[in-house]
């Protein structure tokens, strides 16, 4: 992974652009990591990640069932939420390794609470508070990260 690029997110609509791009620049699969506190975007990123990739419908987070798959998209999508996960053990009897099938794209928001069951990442996204909108602090591969900053350019001359 290179540094991390950090960026601006003004908006709900922004959060969704860094969605979409991610989704975009991962569309051959991978684990993608969403980290922060409650309410800082992280579903709603995730939104506009299955948006891109082709899902019409709501996308909302699995809190209570740990997993929701989106297999009729390509690549399929596996979005997790491990906010409510009582204990990794839970991963191995849910059979967590058969959603890292290959060529699937795996979104896990709170992947620290896994307890080192979950692969590495290629792509971390750090979400927080930034003055009235968010910031988002990407740990990945060179290739994903200028995708994304490409994205949130053409959305801001877009407007």
């Amino acid at each position: 992974m290179t540094e991390p690029t950090v960026l601006e997110l003004p908006d709900e609509q922004a959060t969704e652009a860094l969605g979409a791009a991610l989704g975009r620049a991962c569309s051959t699969g991978g684990v993608i990591h969403l980290i922060g506190d409650l309410g800082v975007g992280k579903t709603t990123l995730a939104r506009g990640l299955m948006h891109a990739l082709g899902h019409e419908g709501a996308v909302r987070s699995p809190t209570f069932t740990l997993v929701e798959p989106y297999e009729a998209l390509s690549p399929k999508v596996y979005h997790f939420d491990l906010y409510r996960l009582g204990d990794p053990e839970e991963l191995e009897m849910m059979g967590i390794r058969d959603y890292m099938e290959e060529g699937a794209l795996v979104v896990i928001e709170w992947p620290e609470r896994a307890g080192g069951v979950l692969p590495a990442p290629e792509c971390r996204v750090e979400l927080s508070d930034a003055g009235s909108g968010r910031s988002a602090r990407i740990h990945t591969n060179d290739r994903i990260a200028g995708a994304a900053r490409q994205a949130l350019a053409g959305r801001s001359s877009s407007q």
